[in-house]
């Protein structure tokens, strides 16, 4: 049937056009965009997953950013706390060079002065962005508690800082933001401050001459000290004994002995403790061997014994600031491996919600150039199908 008033031969051949325009558009919009899925009509669960997904790639890019903040806090405390070392190395070269009976000990205190003096400017220039991990201000009780031992209460004092580590979401759909914990204690920093009270670090803590930590584990016990007495004689274990009890040095001071073995009596402790105004790393003065003598050994002693006790505690701190440097040089490695985790993360997130959104170009050139071809022979038919009631017109000739 042929009708000057339907031509479904057209009509068909119109549609068909449509459908090939209406893809071709879609087609040029994944070329231009590179994407497949770029609103949520063209896969709604997919565009669901990828909007969540790249917010939280953005997050993740913030906890990059936290990481490498942290990292600088990090390093640069392990930059002082090595320079710190250094300088106690020197210090105590300078006190073993004072033992030296003809040295001039007030020269060598003026190059110690100057040392000690450097070892307060590298704490203070240990910040990075306003913090310093070499230096704080606890809050909280300080002094000695009495339980099944006797405990050093700055062990209990403490201040905490934080380091983000990573952004995560669960399978629930709850987000949380990890972090690492720096915490801060008299052991952990060279310089503090209290609040309240007294406190200390490594290089700014008092020697205690009513009594000396004792460490074992975490805590330790607050030994009590002995004045040297001249008519104690020494054991063939180099212990001194007074006859009765055995003392032995710990830390260059005399504490008692269980016996001749030297091994340290952990009962004979105290809770008087007294602190040197002028006994720190940073503020002992060795021409004044003689007042640290007469608090710490009695009159009737060598005031050479306590340049021992001096070139024992700068050891000691020394190896505790090792122990600072070696905590700070773990945490900074972590920051490390999760800074590349870090990364990692958000390449593997970039690829995973590619494979879900992302066009293939090569797939998407060769339906654009299908599309075109199918485009061109649609207007032919159409152009054919119009063609067709014009033939109508030969009827009436």
């Amino acid at each position: 049937m042929t009708s000057i008033l339907t031509n479904i031969a057209a009509q068909s051949a119109l549609a068909t056009l449509r459908t090939i325009n209406s893809q071709m558009q879609n087609t040029q919009e994944a070329v231009s965009s590179g994407l497949r899925v770029g609103e949520a009509k063209d896969n709604a669960a997919y565009w669901s997953i990828a909007t969540t997904m790249r917010s939280d790639n953005g997050a993740m890019s913030a906890v990059e950013d936290a990481l490498g903040l942290g990292a600088a806090k990090i390093d640069t405390a392990y930059s002082g706390v090595e320079a710190a070392i250094d300088v106690v190395k020197e210090i105590k070269k300078k006190l073993v060079t004072a033992t030296e009976a003809s040295v001039d000990k007030a020269k060598v205190q003026d190059e110690i002065s100057q040392l000690q003096d450097q070892l307060k400017a590298i704490a203070d220039a240990a910040s990075f962005s306003g913090e310093n991990l070499l230096k704080a201000t606890f809050v909280g009780s300080l002094g000695v508690t009495l339980g099944s031992n006797y405990y050093f209460g700055a062990f209990s004092v403490k201040d905490t800082k934080t380091i983000v580590t990573s952004f995560v979401r669960d399978s629930n759909s709850n987000v949380s933001v990890k972090s690492a914990d720096v915490v801060q204690t008299s052991e952990d920093i060279l310089f503090g401050n209290h609040t309240t009270g007294p406190a200390w670090g490594l290089l700014d803590r008092d020697l205690a001459y009513d009594g000396l930590i004792y460490e074992e584990g975490n805590q330790g016990w607050i030994l009590k000290t002995f004045h040297y007495d001249p008519n104690w004689t020494v054991t063939d274990n180099g212990l001194h004994t007074d006859g009765t009890n055995f003392y032995t040095r710990y830390d260059g001071l005399f504490v008692k002995a269980v016996d001749g073995g030297g091994v340290i009596d952990k009962g004979s402790t105290t809770i008087s403790i007294m602190h040197s105004g002028n006994g720190s790393i940073t503020t002992f003065d060795i021409t004044k061997l003689e007042d640290y003598r007469d608090d710490m050994f009695g009159a009737d002693a060598d005031p050479n014994l306590v340049l021992d006790v001096f070139i024992s505690y700068a050891d000691r701190q020394l190896a505790k600031m090792a122990n600072v440097a070696s905590s700070l040089g773990s945490l900074s490695k972590r920051i490390e491996l999760q800074s590349d985790f870090a990364a990692k993360l958000s390449d593997a997130i970039d690829s995973g919600i590619g494979r879900l959104v992302d066009a293939d170009m090569n797939e998407e050139s060769t339906r654009l150039k299908a599309l075109q071809t199918q485009q061109q022979l649609g207007i032919q038919a159409l152009s054919i199908a119009n063609t067709q009631p014009d033939s109508v017109t030969q009827l009436f000739r």
